[in-house]
């Protein structure tokens, strides 16, 4: 019989992965975003990245979001970082936490962030010396876990190797990331059984996006393996601007739902998470894509029509 984690963490990535998509958001819609979910019960928001405006302009008012947002106590408030300069902005944005993120695959590394997995690790060496000086945790993000846009199936051999080296660098977390959305839970199985060779269980999270609809499915292989953290985007925001074709993260009501029916604790209010997609999504001009929250939509209309 399978044994599910009785907790698990979300990390919420919408007002970052889900934003650094989308046109016109306001400096002043994001910070109302994040202030909605820091009252959540979330503990983990990454909030910005510091990256090159000319890739991501989305993502340029990222010092003014950070330093305006009420910062709740006990949540973290985390930023992308790609590089030395993008570590010292976070810094003096109040980053409690920093990511950096590299691929499993070489094509997307390439066309992601403009040179090979080695040298994207030799870039990271100075971010994790400043990072350990500064007592900050440095998360890393690896993507194309299952399969890559520009060169296929990733082999769970090479993830493995790739998670096992950023780890070494001195990542306390690896987030794996489905980021074209095509892997299914027998290649999320496979994949995590070599990951988990070379890192421990507990220092991995998953990062599904829902591209073909199995983003839920393959989080539930993942608990069922033993990993409980997993990242997820309010009201299904977000995509990769550099995968044509992927569709947003998983949703963060739909990844509630399913740890409550399965009896896991998370911490965090599912309806007050709704009430913040659906407010960003009224700024966005858009619908959430989260089938949870649209069933919650549905059912407070129903009781006000009645």
């Amino acid at each position: 019989m399978t044994t599910l984690p009785k907790t698990a963490r979300i990390v919420e990535v919408g007002a970052r992965d889900g934003l650094q998509n989308e046109v016109n958001v306001s400096t002043e819609a994001k910070i109302r975003f994040i202030n909605q979910l820091s009252q959540t019960g979330l503990t983990h928001i990454e909030s910005g990245a510091f990256v090159s405006p000319k890739w991501v302009p989305q993502m340029a008012d990222s010092h003014d979001v950070m330093t305006r947002i009420d910062r709740r106590p006990g949540v973290i408030y985390s930023a992308l970082t790609p590089n030395q300069q993008g570590f010292e902005q976070a810094l003096l944005a109040g980053a409690n936490q920093v990511a950096i993120f590299t691929s499993a695959s070489e094509g997307f590394s390439q066309r992601n962030i403009n040179c090979s997995i080695a040298d994207s690790h030799k870039r990271f060496e100075p971010v994790m010396a400043l990072a350990e000086a500064h007592g900050i945790p440095v998360r890393g993000y690896l993507s194309c876990v299952a399969d890559c846009p520009y060169d296929g199936p990733t082999a769970p051999s090479q993830v493995a190797r790739v998670a096992r080296e950023l780890s070494e660098l001195g990542c306390y977390e690896i987030s794996l990331g489905d980021t074209i959305g095509t892997g299914t839970p027998g290649r999320i199985a496979a994949m995590l059984d070599q990951v988990g060779s070379a890192v421990p269980l507990h220092r991995l999270a998953v990062h599904f996006h829902d591209t073909w609809g199995q983003a839920l499915a393959n989080i539930y292989q993942a608990l069922c393996m033993g990993v409980a953290t997993i990242d997820s985007s309010t009201a299904g925001l977000g995509g990769c601007p550099y995968a044509k074709g992927a569709s947003g993260n998983v949703a963060t009501e739909d990844v509630l739902y399913l740890c409550q029916g399965l009896g896991i604790e998370t911490g965090v209010d599912l309806p007050s998470v709704a009430e913040a997609g659906w407010a960003i999504c009224r700024e966005l001009g858009k619908q959430p894509t989260s089938k949870a929250s649209l069933a919650l939509q549905a059912k407070a209309d129903h009781r006000h029509n009645r």
